[in-house]
């Protein structure tokens, strides 16, 4: 079996190796910023971290480079922790399980974290390697980049002083992005009541699985399945031919990442049982037939599960299945000027009962403040139908292209020189920290590179191993020219 300790650059793959160790789901990042702080010391080299755990270390310039301007390296230390439902695996203390296949590494039914993992990686062994020709460089490590940004938005202005950034934190070698989404979560509380199921009734879980998931901003326009909407379609379907009570409905885990998985439970008449799963399977067939080009390995399974005293009475569970068919999800519109760029869109993202209580969690994004709001103000509106209650999250701002920017030019300069093509100029449909650190630090010069990724956010997630190394030595040579 390929071992990562062969590949190269060595010191890369060295500390990518460590990270994947460590446990740092979002809101968890205490052991991967002692690692950094540790490096940090280990080299001798001064640290910053402010109150909500970020980072800074700080590498004083190379020789006859110290009249270079600084450059900042930032990545987030946090990943997005998700796992396929028959896989055993504990994100507190389990490390990453890997595996080489030809030219791609994955992880073993769980993410690979090489968001931003390998980011992280790139920028300690910059700072390891005293071999290197550079200017100071600023290293800049943030926590819960993957479930609020809170890291840069509590970033203060004595934390940097550089004024040209590199983002280590995209996920297309060849690309060079120079714009990004804003975003705003919203949380949707439906009220419901429960009275006591009748006797006699079969008991159902309905689960929807097999879908490719991935990130609900850079993946969203290809139309991949969301398993909420499709157990929603399904059950508002059978809901139309026959009675059954709801008790139960599960799904989703992150905001940022499009439905996998969901279930729901319920209460039916046995004489009906049959006929239940015969129009819930001819549903199924439509569904599989509308997206099975990009999601073929779409599953419902119908079991038995455990009986419940109480269930949703008529009214809730019409409201609910109501709300659920009609909140929107998806791509709502396509950016004017550069067609293959997605504008507007919404991810309905999870689905949870507690008490009294079902809880609804939507994320939208746009890069135009006014788009965003409108997005989150017509959930609001339908949610208002069915009489829910909707809180939102502190909207994270978007990031305006520079194509006059110096460092761009720079880095597609470069990029030509060394690999004699043109890289892609693009603005992502998905939230960079860029935006929010731009602007806390006006007039900062920002680029967002990396090596390629896909599948983030998944248990599908692969680097392209191959694409390492060259965009290290890509990031070195542009560290040496500024």
């Amino acid at each position: 079996m390929p071992s990562i300790e062969n590949l190269e650059p060595k010191l890369v793959w060295k500390h990518f190796d460590e990270i994947r160790k460590i446990p740092r789901c979002s809101k968890h990042e205490e052991k991967i910023r002692e690692y950094i702080v540790n490096f940090a010391k280990k080299q001798g080299l001064k640290t910053k971290v402010d109150p909500v755990g970020n980072v800074v270390i700080l590498k004083p310039a190379t020789a006859r480079m110290q009249n270079k301007p600084t450059i900042i390296l930032q990545g987030h230390m946090d990943m997005v922790c998700e796992k396929n439902s028959d896989v055993k695996f504990d994100f507190t203390k389990d490390p990453i399980q890997l595996k080489i296949n030809g030219d791609l590494l994955t992880a073993s039914g769980t993410t690979l974290g090489a968001d931003n993992g390998i980011g992280l990686a790139i920028s300690l062994a910059i700072l390891e390697d005293e071999k290197l020709r550079h200017g100071s460089i600023e290293s800049l490590y943030t926590v819960d980049e993957e479930t609020g940004l809170t890291g840069a938005f509590a970033m203060k202005s004595d934390m940097l002083s550089g004024k040209i950034m590199l983002n280590l934190d995209s996920e297309d070698f060849g690309v060079i992005t120079v714009g990004c989404a804003g975003g705003g979560d919203s949380e949707i509380e439906l009220p419901i009541k429960m009275q006591t199921a009748q006797a006699g009734g079969e008991y159902l879980i309905v689960k929807v699985s097999g879908l490719r998931g991935g990130h609900s901003g850079v993946d969203i326009h290809e139309q991949r399945g969301n398993a909420i909407k499709i157990l929603t379609r399904l059950l508002w379907k059978v809901s139309q031919k026959f009675e059954f009570s709801l008790f139960d409905i599960k799904g989703g885990d992150k905001h940022n990442a499009i439905p996998r998985e969901v279930y729901a439970k319920l209460t039916i008449d046995k004489k009906n049982k049959n006929a239940f799963v015969i129009v819930l399977k001819a549903e199924e067939k439509d569904i599989y037939e509308e997206i099975k080009p990009i999601d073929p390995n779409l599953k419902v399974d119908v079991g038995s599960c455990e009986p419940s005293k109480m269930v949703l009475d008529k009214l809730s569970q019409t409201k609910l299945l109501n709300l659920l068919h009609g909140l929107p999800h998806g791509v709502q519109q396509m950016n004017y000027d550069i067609k293959t760029l997605v504008n507007t869109s919404t991810n309905l993202a999870t689905v949870s009962v507690k008490e009294n209580t079902i809880t609804i969690g939507m994320s939208s994004r746009s890069p135009m403040k006014s788009a965003l709001q409108d997005m989150r103000d017509r959930i609001k509106a339908i949610a208002s139908l069915s009489g829910a209650k909707v809180s939102e999250g502190t909207p994270y701002p978007g990031w305006k292209p520079d194509l006059q920017s110096k460092i761009l030019a720079l880095s597609k300069r470069t990029f030509k020189d060394m690999f004699k093509a043109e890289p892609k100029i693009e603005a992502i449909h998905a939230g960079l920290e860029c935006g929010i650190i731009g602007e806390k630090f006006p007039g900062m010069d920002m680029i967002s590179i990396g090596p390629t990724l896909k599948n983030p956010h998944s248990p599908e997630e692969q680097l392209h191993i191959s694409t390492v190394d060259k965009f290290y030595k890509y990031l070195l040579k542009i560290l040496e020219s500024v």
